[in-house]
């Protein structure tokens, strides 16, 4: 198979990671990181999923919208701009292999927290909905997200804090990674990440995202809370895993 031929396939198995991913299995994202990073690069393919993002963004957003409200999401929004300043510094001076443990030792942080919770479910909810306890964890998804796309598990595991119903859940994380993905544009087209090439590829993927969003989509509304749960974990300890020690 000619390699470019071989490009598009992954690039259209990143596409369909991305789908799922945004219909509520956030740890499916970071296949999508590797795959991407691998094909392009780890800086440029930033830029190349950004609008894949967007796009899957576009497709949740309508299907969730009537599962959560936008209070919760200006909550997360201005500790996440910290977080994304915070972030374009360390993407300027930062190596790719640093970038990677810094978030995946968040991700093993947060899961640990998690864990922790169920000792004394009713401090850690109350502790979960302290201000301080948002900021960080809006800040550090700023930061993953800039980094490497990966803030998905962060805030997925910060709103299963909060006992966070899957489908409130689903629906907060659309409208926030809506807003979030469209500031991050500028950023990308003044590092020269973004271009006619990529946005065109980008547009021939679409049907790959769309299949993602609708399988992810059809396997939520049928798994139940605690399983949900559990798959969102698992796959975010999978995640802190593969980006500390892989």
């Amino acid at each position: 198979m000619p390699q470019e031929m071989i490009i598009w396939c992954l690039a259209a198995v990143a596409a369909f990671c991305i789908g799922v991913s945004k219909a509520g299995f956030s740890g499916v994202s970071l296949i999508s990181v590797f795959i991407l990073a691998d094909a392009f690069g780890a800086k440029e393919s930033l830029g190349f999923a950004l609008p894949m993002l967007i796009m899957a963004d576009l497709m949740v957003y309508p299907a969730f919208r009537k599962y959560a409200s936008w209070k919760s999401v200006w909550t997360l929004t201005w500790p996440a701009l910290v977080g994304m300043g915070a972030g374009v510094l360390v993407l300027g001076n930062a190596d790719n292999d640093t970038m990677r443990r810094v978030i995946g030792s968040i991700i093993l942080l947060m899961v640990s927290l998690q864990a922790l919770g169920r000792f004394n479910p009713e401090g850690f909810y109350r502790l979960a909905c302290t201000r301080k306890f948002g900021f960080f964890f809006g800040s550090t998804g700023g930061l993953a997200t800039v980094l490497a796309n990966a803030a998905g598990p962060i805030l997925q595991i910060y709103m299963l804090s909060r006992r966070m119903e899957k489908m409130e859940l689903i629906g907060v994380g659309a409208r926030f990674f809506l807003v979030i993905n469209f500031m991050k544009l500028p950023l990308s087209a003044s590092m020269n990440l973004l271009n006619t090439q990529t946005l065109l590829a980008n547009i021939i993927l679409a049907p790959a995202i769309a299949l993602g969003v609708l399988s992810g989509k059809k396997v939520l509304t049928k798994i139940p809370q605690k399983v949900f749960e559990m798959t969102v974990i698992t796959f975010a300890v999978i995640a802190g895993i593969k980006l500390c020690f892989f």
